[in-house]
């Protein structure tokens, strides 16, 4: 079996996440509607609703620091920014969190305990 590269881990699992929880925020603390927060986020009203009856994106939990600033995206992109932007910025900020890093050792058990490489 291949290893897996923290991309995928990001591709699979953190992108999904992240976009689960911009929907709840949207939906939830913004009061959009599903077609409201899947223009925003660039997807299907139908991805908006199975991240809010969490049929996707519930492999990943963040810490309490990490939800803060996934806040502070969804006020950006609620306020007229640039969705793929924050997306993006997130991937590279959360890239060094212990939490991506315990997720991919759990999917390959080839990675060393002691990896560090997406701290270095």
């Amino acid at each position: 079996m291949p290893n897996i590269m923290p991309q995928e881990i990001e591709v699979w699992y953190l992108i999904p996440a992240l976009r689960k929880e911009f929907a709840g925020i949207f939906i939830h603390d913004y009061g959009f509607s599903q077609k409201k927060a899947s223009e925003l986020l660039g997807i299907t009203e139908s991805a908006i609703s199975q991240y809010l009856k969490s049929k996707r994106g519930n492999e990943l939990k963040f810490s309490k620091t990490e939800l803060s600033r996934i806040k502070k995206s969804a006020k950006s992109i609620a306020e007229g920014g640039n969705a793929m932007k924050e997306l993006y910025d997130l991937c590279i900020v959360l890239r060094k969190s212990k939490t991506i890093c315990s997720l991919h050792k759990s999917h390959d058990k080839s990675i060393d305990k002691n990896c560090d490489v997406c701290f270095k």
